[in-house]
């Protein structure tokens, strides 16, 4: 079986290697494929440049196919794995047009597994942990308050007066600020039209604590099901969130009036000029350690008194092997290409995995990528 491995950014290089490395058959797409070999030349000769219709006439059945491509890529060629009767794997978010392929992909024995990169993606493993540690536990009780938290981001090992750099095109971070997000606090739905609105500070229980500025992220509400949750469980707070430095809502408090203003065509034409200045500006230098902090936490309270609480927490940072970056959203990938050819994961599309052997596995592989992991018991 071949892996079709699309797309050799930034953050695509360390798990292409590692399978590569492992001595898997893998073929590379890439737009340019000077960037391609400049990535892994050194490893293989199998670099080709990216075509659909070339990929499409190289996969064969039982082939798989990753798209660390831009999102609007992953539907098409997950479309193009069912005519092909390949599997598929990206980093991303599932998207309703991913979704809406679930049950063709089952009828086909396909594997379609999104969400495991960094953040979707360590961050499920490590909720998946802490659920499954809570039910396990002599606390667990169905009638206690739970309050899950997960907060993750990627900010510079050296702070700067912005507070913030870039590992990719900002455009996205820029089109996220935009966006609303639903989360659960005090028992209620919370509805929030932009980030800073539902900004808060959050205290990150790493081996010296560090505050650090938290504000949700997207829809919160579809993980509570994911992350196995009882329908009948009360749940006083509930929210994925990003992770910033100290002062970086001052330090943007400027760009965050202007997205309030754009608009229409004019006002997407502003982002992508916001977003090439600001690469310019505040992208890592060569060699500059990026940071990733992630933590997820949960606590179950019985009469308003804690009974159970843990946090899995981790920190990595740009070392001689790479960014943090890179490694933590890549390495993942490359370990649900070979649960996808052990056949250890079920057909149909789905997101980072539930099974206990596999979130146990991939985790031990992130404790080898960060510099800091650990699951912290505040009742200890």
């Amino acid at each position: 079986m071949t892996i079709h491995w699309c797309g050799t950014g930034l953050s695509a290089i360390p798990g292409l290697r590692r399978l590569i490395e492992a001595g898997h058959d893998v073929a590379v797409w890439n737009r340019s494929v000077d960037k391609a070999r400049a990535a892994v030349g050194d490893l293989t000769g199998a670099i080709h440049a990216f075509d659909k219709d070339a990929l499409a006439a190289a996969v064969q059945p039982g082939d798989v196919v990753v798209s660390m491509l831009p999102g609007d890529w992953h539907v098409p060629l997950a479309e193009m794995c069912l005519d092909r009767g390949a599997h598929f794997v990206s980093s991303s978010y599932i998207a309703p047009e991913m979704r809406a392929l679930d049950g063709a992909a089952r009828e086909k024995g396909l594997s379609f597994v999104n969400e495991i990169g960094l953040d979707p993606g360590i961050d499920h493993l490590m909720a998946h942990h802490m659920v499954a540690d809570y039910r396990a536990s002599e606390a667990f009780d169905p009638g206690n308050d739970l309050s899950f938290t997960s907060y993750c981001g990627g900010v510079p090992k050296v702070p700067n007066p912005f507070r913030y750099k870039f590992s990719w095109s900002p455009l996205g971070v820029l089109k996220a600020l935009r966006s609303q997000s639903r989360s659960i606090r005090a028992f209620a739905e919370l509805d929030v039209a932009r980030p800073w609105d539902a900004l808060s500070s959050y205290e990150a229980p790493l081996p010296t604590p560090e505050t650090f500025e938290v504000y949700p992220n997207r829809d919160s509400i579809p993980f509570i099901a994911d992350y196995r949750f009882d329908p009948e469980w009360r749940i006083r707070d509930f929210v994925r969130g990003t992770l910033r430095l100290n002062g970086w809502a001052e330090a943007w408090a400027d760009i965050f009036t202007e997205i309030e203003t754009l608009e229409g065509a004019a006002g997407e034409a502003r982002l992508k000029e916001m977003s090439e200045q600001f690469w310019q500006d505040h992208a890592y230098a060569e060699g500059e350690p990026d940071r990733v902090v992630l933590c997820v936490g949960l606590k179950a309270e019985k009469d308003g008194a804690a009974v159970w609480h843990k946090t899995y927490v981790m920190d990595a940072w740009g070392d001689a092997r790479g960014t943090a970056m890179a490694r933590l959203v890549s390495v993942p990938v490359s370990l649900a290409v070979e649960s996808v050819l052990a056949r250890e994961i079920p057909a149909g599309v789905s997101p980072a995995p539930h099974d206990p052997k596999l979130v146990a596995r991939y985790l031990s592989e992130v404790d080898r990528l960060a510099q800091h992991l650990q699951v912290v018991d505040h009742l200890a």
